[in-house]
């Protein structure tokens, strides 16, 4: 088979809503072999005109604040509405072994069996801002095999999550009830980009809790400034166990969907990540190249010897590499 005969065979599998095609195109889009990304970029090339039309879904929070089981509720809830979901979800890598535990289909059971529902596990790799290297490309080809809502699961809630922020057109903050003093725990930087903050768990004895939180985070709200130009982040509360504010919660994020459509915010906010997504791949390209130029591993080595023994700075030692690498001032 040619190169070009699977591409195109991929191309129809995932345009055809075929999942193991669909699968097939993630872990090639994921593969840091040459040949599988150039294939990759061939694939995700020829099936541009077939995305951007999903509604992009970012979804952080503290941990055990339920959000597998909030995706699973409110991803049945959507398919109940017509439409078709693809939920990504970034399992941590261990910084030990690089492995990650990829169990999230095993908590989201009945979402994951539904034909109309599609669940991708895969691991951040280390990544900073609590996603994949390759999530925006299995963005993009899940919204080709014609999925309506992506909702992106990010690994934890914390500053460097302003990477989620970079991927969607809504970022959607869960909390828990009892505010308090979980307010000085969560991080100011994730609570300014949320265009939707849900107190999940408001069932039951802990209802009186959630409105209390739910009032405690809108005060702590007005104090910051919105995440969207002329949007006001609305607070919501429900329970993903009784499967309760679903509706309200996506009320609310098409809401500001419209808002970003009827103020061209939606075009620019995409450009904008676009934008991002390009500076970030050619950081990634140069460090690699860098990387890989001969004798930079033995001057690193010496840079580091060097330091330890005190006879030259830090940023001396810099310099050394870098012209060692034969990108100093030639001047």
């Amino acid at each position: 088979m040619s190169e070009r005969a699977s591409v195109e065979e991929l191309k129809q599998g995932v345009v055809s809503g075929d999942r193991a095609a669909l699968s097939r195109a993630i872990t090639l889009a994921e593969s840091s072999r040459a040949d599988d990304q150039k294939q990759a970029q061939e694939l995700i090339a020829e099936l541009l005109p077939r995305t951007g039309g999903a509604r992009r879904v970012g979804l952080t929070g503290v941990p055990g604040a339920g959000k597998s089981t909030v995706i699973e509720s409110l991803g049945l809830w959507l398919i109940e509405q017509g439409l078709k979901v693809a939920v990504l979800v970034i399992d941590p890598s261990s910084t030990r072994t690089g492995g990650s535990i990829l169990g999230d289909k095993t908590r989201m059971q009945e979402l994951s069996m539904h034909e109309d529902a599609y669940i991708r596990p895969s691991p951040s790799g280390g990544v900073l801002g609590g996603v994949a290297r390759k999530t925006r490309e299995a963005m993009l080809l899940c919204e080709a095999a014609g999925f309506d809502v992506i909702i992106v699961e990010s690994v934890g809630v914390g500053q460097s999550e302003a990477e989620l922020a970079e991927l969607v057109d809504c970022l959607c903050l869960l909390l828990v009830p009892g505010a308090g003093d979980e307010l000085q725990g969560i991080k100011r930087g994730i609570v300014e980009m949320a265009d939707l903050i849900v107190v999940n768990k408001a069932d039951g004895d802990r209802i009186p809790l959630a409105k209390r939180a739910r009032g405690d985070y809108r005060h702590a709200l007005r104090m910051l400034p919105p995440s969207t130009e002329g949007w006001e982040t609305p607070v919501l509360i429900a329970s993903a166990t009784e499967r309760t504010g679903l509706a309200e919660i996506w009320e609310t994020i098409e809401s500001h969907r419209t808002l970003l459509e009827e103020t061209g915010l939606l075009e620019e906010r995409r450009l904008h990540q676009q934008q991002r997504w390009l500076s970030s791949m050619i950081e990634e390209a140069v460090l690699n190249a860098f990387q890989r130029k001969e004798g930079v591993d033995q001057a690193i080595a010496e840079a580091e010897r060097l330091v330890a023994e005190e006879e030259i700075t830090v940023p001396q030692a810099t310099q050394n590499v870098i012209k060692a690498a034969g990108l100093g001032d030639n001047s």
